[in-house]
Protein backbone atom coordinates (compact mmCIF):
# COMPACT_ATOMS: atom_id res chain seq x y z
CA UNK A 1 0.00 0.00 0.00
CA UNK A 2 1.30 3.45 -1.22
CA UNK A 3 1.18 6.09 1.51
CA UNK A 4 1.26 9.94 0.09
CA UNK A 5 2.49 12.44 2.66
CA UNK A 6 0.87 15.78 2.88
CA UNK A 7 -2.88 17.18 2.09
CA UNK A 8 -4.72 16.17 -0.64
CA UNK A 9 -6.40 18.97 -2.16
CA UNK A 10 -8.62 19.81 -4.88
CA UNK A 11 -10.91 22.18 -6.58
CA UNK A 12 -13.76 20.27 -6.82
CA UNK A 13 -16.97 20.59 -4.75
CA UNK A 14 -16.08 17.70 -1.91
CA UNK A 15 -19.37 16.40 -1.82
CA UNK A 16 -22.26 16.82 -4.13
CA UNK A 17 -25.79 16.48 -3.40
CA UNK A 18 -25.89 13.39 -5.43
CA UNK A 19 -23.33 11.38 -3.20
CA UNK A 20 -25.42 11.71 -0.35
CA UNK A 21 -27.80 8.59 -0.61
CA UNK A 22 -31.57 8.84 0.46
CA UNK A 23 -30.55 6.55 3.60
CA UNK A 24 -28.01 8.83 5.05
CA UNK A 25 -29.89 10.28 7.84
CA UNK A 26 -27.72 13.22 8.68
CA UNK A 27 -28.85 14.48 11.63
CA UNK A 28 -29.18 18.46 12.42
CA UNK A 29 -26.59 18.63 14.43
CA UNK A 30 -24.12 17.70 11.20
CA UNK A 31 -26.14 21.10 9.19
CA UNK A 32 -24.26 24.39 9.14
CA UNK A 33 -26.65 27.19 11.08
CA UNK A 34 -28.50 29.72 9.48
CA UNK A 35 -29.00 32.67 11.90
CA UNK A 36 -31.64 34.74 12.89
CA UNK A 37 -34.11 33.41 10.93
CA UNK A 38 -37.04 34.62 10.26
CA UNK A 39 -40.64 33.45 11.06
CA UNK A 40 -43.76 35.80 11.00
CA UNK A 41 -46.80 36.07 13.34
CA UNK A 42 -49.92 36.44 12.19
CA UNK A 43 -51.88 38.78 13.43
CA UNK A 44 -54.86 36.17 13.53
CA UNK A 45 -53.17 34.77 16.47
CA UNK A 46 -53.53 37.98 18.80
CA UNK A 47 -55.67 37.65 21.59
CA UNK A 48 -57.32 39.85 24.53
CA UNK A 49 -54.65 39.47 27.05
CA UNK A 50 -56.77 38.66 30.25
CA UNK A 51 -59.58 36.61 28.31
CA UNK A 52 -57.10 34.61 26.20
CA UNK A 53 -60.11 32.98 24.44
CA UNK A 54 -61.14 36.16 23.25
CA UNK A 55 -60.12 37.39 19.45
CA UNK A 56 -58.37 40.63 19.57
CA UNK A 57 -61.10 43.23 18.82
CA UNK A 58 -61.51 45.37 15.75
CA UNK A 59 -61.33 48.03 17.65
CA UNK A 60 -59.32 49.21 20.31
CA UNK A 61 -60.80 50.11 23.60
CA UNK A 62 -60.12 50.38 27.22
CA UNK A 63 -56.62 48.57 27.61
CA UNK A 64 -56.80 45.73 24.28
CA UNK A 65 -55.14 46.71 21.40
CA UNK A 66 -57.07 46.35 18.55
CA UNK A 67 -56.98 44.16 15.19
CA UNK A 68 -57.45 46.82 12.27
CA UNK A 69 -58.40 45.19 8.94
CA UNK A 70 -57.20 47.65 6.42
CA UNK A 71 -58.82 47.96 2.85
CA UNK A 72 -58.19 44.79 0.66
CA UNK A 73 -55.18 46.26 -2.73
CA UNK A 74 -55.15 49.45 -0.81
CA UNK A 75 -53.88 48.97 2.95
CA UNK A 76 -52.88 46.33 5.11
CA UNK A 77 -53.72 45.20 8.88
CA UNK A 78 -52.49 46.93 11.32
CA UNK A 79 -52.43 46.55 15.24
CA UNK A 80 -53.50 49.62 16.97
CA UNK A 81 -54.52 52.02 19.89
CA UNK A 82 -57.60 53.58 19.51
CA UNK A 83 -57.14 57.75 19.90
CA UNK A 84 -55.51 58.38 22.98
CA UNK A 85 -54.69 62.06 22.64
CA UNK A 86 -55.22 63.98 25.76
CA UNK A 87 -55.76 60.50 27.68
CA UNK A 88 -52.45 60.86 29.80
CA UNK A 89 -50.64 57.91 30.22
CA UNK A 90 -52.44 54.67 29.11
CA UNK A 91 -51.18 50.74 28.25
CA UNK A 92 -52.74 48.72 25.86
CA UNK A 93 -52.40 44.87 25.70
CA UNK A 94 -52.16 42.48 23.31
CA UNK A 95 -51.79 38.51 23.67
CA UNK A 96 -50.12 35.56 21.88
CA UNK A 97 -48.10 32.25 21.65
CA UNK A 98 -45.43 31.50 19.50
CA UNK A 99 -44.44 27.86 18.97
CA UNK A 100 -40.22 27.35 18.35
CA UNK A 101 -39.74 26.08 14.92
CA UNK A 102 -38.41 22.56 14.81
CA UNK A 103 -35.09 23.75 12.64
CA UNK A 104 -34.79 26.19 15.98
CA UNK A 105 -31.18 25.24 17.22
CA UNK A 106 -31.47 24.24 21.02
CA UNK A 107 -30.66 27.24 23.30
CA UNK A 108 -29.19 29.46 20.34
CA UNK A 109 -30.05 33.17 19.62
CA UNK A 110 -33.74 34.19 19.84
CA UNK A 111 -35.68 37.75 19.05
CA UNK A 112 -39.12 38.41 19.34
CA UNK A 113 -38.99 41.83 16.57
CA UNK A 114 -42.10 44.09 15.96
CA UNK A 115 -42.47 46.72 13.60
CA UNK A 116 -43.88 49.79 14.69
CA UNK A 117 -44.46 53.61 14.89
CA UNK A 118 -47.08 55.87 15.29
CA UNK A 119 -49.74 57.15 13.34
CA UNK A 120 -50.46 60.72 12.05
CA UNK A 121 -49.09 62.52 15.41
CA UNK A 122 -46.57 61.62 17.65
CA UNK A 123 -47.53 61.90 21.53
CA UNK A 124 -46.30 64.75 23.18
CA UNK A 125 -44.73 63.04 26.21
CA UNK A 126 -43.60 59.19 25.20
CA UNK A 127 -44.67 56.25 23.44
CA UNK A 128 -42.83 52.84 23.87
CA UNK A 129 -43.43 49.26 23.52
CA UNK A 130 -42.78 46.22 25.63
CA UNK A 131 -42.92 42.62 25.91
CA UNK A 132 -43.36 39.81 28.11
CA UNK A 133 -43.09 35.76 27.42
CA UNK A 134 -42.99 32.62 29.65
CA UNK A 135 -42.37 29.47 28.31
CA UNK A 136 -45.46 27.32 29.11
CA UNK A 137 -44.70 24.32 30.53
CA UNK A 138 -48.14 22.39 29.54
CA UNK A 139 -49.25 21.58 32.63
CA UNK A 140 -51.21 25.05 32.94
CA UNK A 141 -48.32 27.02 34.90
CA UNK A 142 -45.28 28.89 33.95
CA UNK A 143 -41.68 30.23 35.23
CA UNK A 144 -40.40 33.25 34.48
CA UNK A 145 -40.30 36.14 32.25
CA UNK A 146 -37.98 35.14 29.46
CA UNK A 147 -37.47 38.37 27.90
CA UNK A 148 -34.10 40.23 28.17
CA UNK A 149 -35.16 43.74 26.88
CA UNK A 150 -36.75 46.91 28.50
CA UNK A 151 -39.20 48.78 26.90
CA UNK A 152 -38.33 50.26 23.60
CA UNK A 153 -40.07 53.87 22.48
CA UNK A 154 -41.89 53.72 19.31
CA UNK A 155 -42.79 57.18 19.01
CA UNK A 156 -42.05 58.48 15.82
CA UNK A 157 -43.87 58.72 12.23
CA UNK A 158 -41.33 56.30 10.55
CA UNK A 159 -41.99 52.82 11.62
CA UNK A 160 -39.17 50.74 12.36
CA UNK A 161 -37.96 47.36 13.89
CA UNK A 162 -38.09 46.72 17.98
CA UNK A 163 -36.14 43.85 18.85
CA UNK A 164 -36.49 41.86 21.77
CA UNK A 165 -34.03 39.41 23.34
CA UNK A 166 -35.37 36.22 24.96
CA UNK A 167 -33.38 34.49 27.21
CA UNK A 168 -32.94 30.90 25.65
CA UNK A 169 -31.08 28.99 28.16
CA UNK A 170 -33.12 25.87 28.25
CA UNK A 171 -35.50 26.09 25.03
CA UNK A 172 -35.75 23.78 22.37
CA UNK A 173 -37.95 23.20 19.02
CA UNK A 174 -41.54 22.48 19.92
CA UNK A 175 -41.16 24.73 23.30
CA UNK A 176 -44.37 27.34 23.34
CA UNK A 177 -43.82 30.86 24.48
CA UNK A 178 -46.71 32.52 26.04
CA UNK A 179 -46.43 36.71 25.14
CA UNK A 180 -47.87 39.83 25.52
CA UNK A 181 -47.19 42.91 23.76
CA UNK A 182 -47.71 46.36 25.95
CA UNK A 183 -47.90 49.52 24.33
CA UNK A 184 -47.66 52.65 26.84
CA UNK A 185 -48.71 56.44 25.54
CA UNK A 186 -48.61 59.43 27.41
CA UNK A 187 -49.96 62.27 25.84
CA UNK A 188 -51.74 65.65 26.85
CA UNK A 189 -52.23 67.43 23.91
CA UNK A 190 -55.61 68.00 22.30
CA UNK A 191 -54.62 68.54 19.22
CA UNK A 192 -54.74 65.85 15.85
CA UNK A 193 -55.46 61.89 16.70
CA UNK A 194 -52.63 60.08 18.77
CA UNK A 195 -52.39 56.46 17.73
CA UNK A 196 -49.45 54.07 17.98
CA UNK A 197 -49.62 51.22 15.89
CA UNK A 198 -47.87 47.68 15.01
CA UNK A 199 -47.04 46.34 11.24
CA UNK A 200 -45.50 43.40 11.95
CA UNK A 201 -44.40 41.09 14.58
CA UNK A 202 -41.56 38.11 13.81
CA UNK A 203 -40.11 35.42 15.27
CA UNK A 204 -36.29 35.54 14.71
CA UNK A 205 -34.37 32.12 15.20
CA UNK A 206 -31.05 30.31 14.92
CA UNK A 207 -31.67 27.33 13.02
CA UNK A 208 -30.69 24.05 11.32
CA UNK A 209 -31.80 22.45 8.36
Amino acid sequence: MAVIPGNLVTTEAYITNADIKDTAAITRDKIAQTPLAVFPVDFEMLRVHDAYQTVLPGTSTTDDLGLYGGTFATSSQLVRTYDVKAVGLTTLYARFRVTLPVEYDPAETLELRFNAGMVTTVADVSCTIDLQAYKVNRAGSIGSDLCATAAITMNSLTYANKTFTITATGLAAGDVLDCRVAIAVNDAATGTAVIAAIGAIELLADIKG
